[in-house]
């Protein structure tokens, strides 16, 4: 049984002709003589293998030799194999391709640290950087199929040595800048990692932060590591080993600008993204050549409508798939991307509004999080800066509420600039669900499936169901999905394919309205069923933040004898705001009156934060099981483990 679903709303947005006629989707359809977005889907779902040579064609994905088919599926569709015996090497589309005069002069990177410093890299200087990269990892005897960690901030070098791991065939590992020691060796160990890119530090609100003394630790702990290469940043002392250490402007600058590209199996390895676990080993999923970048592409070119020369920039860190993610896709479609080192508010808050006015960005991807907690500082921080060159905004990461979502598309994007809603996973290589250049919206809503995308939403006997809160699920295979878990094909199988035969469920839990639009509502294994009745724990916490003296709020299900589950509540409150039983009450109050006194709360808590990843998800998991008392399991993505034992001690 499922609940009746109660989102949505009225549309907010439509798309002008203007935007209709230049988007990259609607080139993609006329190229096929499709006629709306809605034969595409069909045409897309129906035919895989039709759908996916197509997508490879018009992002001009070059091979040295072309694939024989462009889909294998004797194996089933678990397990299926991609663009057959062709031969290809993801950086030659990213980079080489490029070196023409004309487009070698185009901008690939533009860069701000937090501290002021700027530099950019046209394509012809990123690939004479790319190439000097891939000799100084020969140089150290380093080669096709080694992996190689990148535990560095966001910076240009992060993006050259990413390009460089690909050029000469090894595999990609990247890594969350603010991890631990025990995190770094988890999945270096994992994946027998033979080097690591590293760094002396970043800038954090205006002070330097040291992270060579963590690569260091995580080193010494894993045997198969043989090399570390380490970016001067901040110019702090640090430590360097002899015969293991190299620092980038000595090893790196001495090399030759021409290197040739190895000639890579499509299906050769590209880059492990390891992923958190309920348990405390992580997921290391695999992604290949013509897999992660191939779905990166068309995402950015059919939601985000990004073109050449266009300047798109999303909020991340390289060691979320969003980082690659911004790479990949930036660079096959011949546009550039901005990175930013540092806090998105500081020294002001205004910083993002002014980054957006001075490189003159078009697209920006930002999490739900950061924007509410911009609200409280009012709307002049916006008003003072030219936000005309935004096309739209994006976000990814976490469900949003309805509120904060309103805020940014009605005051700062003046109700004409669309929120490109965009949910799937590093498994998915992108996106399950998005908002796109031709279809209305509804706040907090996507679109539609991505094109290729066969999405369904079930009930708990996998029946589809409309209207109604159910599981996501997809049901055909698509270029972009993992190749399985590192060393554990199993988990993956078991994870994923278990549940159903044939289908994947992805853990989301999801709904799709009376107008067709979606809506993700927090991961489903986050879902809390109270007397029968399920329900998304964004739904409730939309009431919280609604108040204005709550900032962000989580739900969880907390064990009941005889209700199965009952709610409870954290709300950290606005600065300076006291959290007192008057506040819990109007709270109390507010639950009751939408949601009906059977889902009234067992508990509000305040805390002063709640435990996230550096993408701004927030950990429901996490939460309940130290609530609880229970095992935390993996906690190395958190940005803010202090958070977590607030919540043990929030009674």
């Amino acid at each position: 049984m499922t609940d009746q679903f109660t989102f949505g709303g009225d549309i907010v947005w439509r798309p002008v002709a203007e935007d209709i006629e230049h988007a990259n989707l609607t080139a993609f359809m006329r190229t096929h003589a499709i006629e709306d977005f809605a034969t595409l889907m069909q045409r897309s779902t129906n035919d895989v293998a039709w759908f996916t040579d197509a997508v490879l064609k018009y992002l001009d994905v070059q091979f040295y030799e072309p694939y024989t088919r462009v889909v294998d599926l004797s194996m089933g569709i678990r397990l299926p194999q991609w663009c057959l015996n062709g031969k290809m090497n993801i950086v030659h589309n990213c980079v080489d391709k490029w070196q023409t005069f004309e487009n070698g002069k185009q901008k690939a990177i533009v860069w701000e640290g937090e501290e002021g410093s700027e530099t950019s890299l046209t394509y012809e200087q990123l690939y004479k950087e790319v190439n000097k990269t891939a000799n100084a990892l020969y140089s150290l005897g380093l080669g096709k199929g080694d992996a190689i960690g990148i535990f560095m901030p966001m910076t240009p070098e992060i993006v050259i040595a990413l390009l460089a791991i690909a050029k000469i065939g090894g595999i990609i590992l990247p890594l969350f800048s603010g991890y631990g020691a025990g995190a770094i060796v988890s999945r270096l160990q994992d994946a027998d990692a033979k080097a690591l890119f590293a760094c002396d530090g970043a800038y954090r609100r205006g002070k330097p932060v040291e992270m060579k003394s963590i690569a260091d630790e995580a080193a010494e702990q894993v045997d198969s590591l043989k090399h570390m290469i380490v970016l001067k940043r901040t110019g702090q002392d640090v430590a360097m080993m002899a015969g293991r250490d190299h620092w980038w402007h000595e090893l790196v600058d001495a090399q030759s600008d021409a290197a040739e590209t190895e000639v890579t199996s499509a299906e050769d390895p590209l880059m492990i993204l390891y992923t958190s676990g309920t348990t405390g080993r992580p997921k290391g999923a695999l992604h290949t050549h013509c897999g992660f970048p191939v779905k990166a592409a068309q995402d950015m070119a059919f939601g985000t409508d990004v073109h050449a020369g266009d300047v798109i920039y999303w909020m991340t860190d390289m060691g979320w798939m969003m980082g690659p993610w911004l790479v990949f896709g930036s660079l096959m479609l011949g546009a550039t991307m901005f990175l930013y080192d540092g806090a998105p508010d500081f020294p002001a808050p205004d910083r993002l509004w002014r980054l957006v006015e001075k490189h003159r960005i078009n697209q920006m991807g930002v999490s739900p999080t950061l924007i509410r907690s911009l609200i409280p500082h009012g709307d002049e921080y916006f008003k003072k800066h030219d936000l005309s060159s935004l096309k739209c905004f994006a976000s990814t990461g976490e469900p949003w509420n309805p509120d904060p979502w309103m805020w940014l598309f009605e005051k700062v994007g003046e109700g004409k600039r669309p929120i490109i809603n965009y949910s799937g996973g590093t498994e998915i290589s992108g996106g399950i669900v998005m908002g796109n250049p031709l279809m209305p919206l509804k706040p907090c809503a996507f679109s539609a499936p991505c094109p290729g995308m066969d999405v369904d939403v079930v009930d708990e006997n996998g029946k589809s169901i409309r209207n109604a809160v159910g599981e996501l699920v997809i049901r055909s295979p698509w270029i972009g999905m993992t190749r399985g878990f590192w060393k554990d094909q199993q988990r993956y199988l078991d994870t994923y394919w278990l549940r159903w035969e044939n289908v994947w469920v992805h853990g989301d839990f999801a709904a799709v309205d009376t107008d067709g639009l979606w809506y993700i509502l927090g991961r489903s294994d986050d879902t809390i069923k109270i007397a029968g009745k399920r329900l998304g724990p964004a739904e409730v916490e939309s009431i919280l933040v609604r108040h204005a003296d709550i900032v962000e709020a989580a739900a969880i299900g907390a064990p009941h004898d005889v209700k199965g589950s009952e709610l409870v509540l954290f709300a950290v409150v606005r600065p300076g705001v006291e959290r007192s039983d008057a506040l819990r009450q109007q709270l109390y109050e507010m639950v009751v009156a939408d949601m009906g006194k059977p889902l009234s709360p067992k508990a509000i808590l305040f805390v002063s934060d709640l435990p996230k990843t550096r993408n701004a998800k927030v950990m429901r998991r996490m939460i309940r099981a130290a609530y609880l008392g229970l095992e935390l399991g993996d906690t190395s993505s958190l940005v803010n483990p202090q958070a977590v034992e607030e919540i043990r001690l929030a009674k």
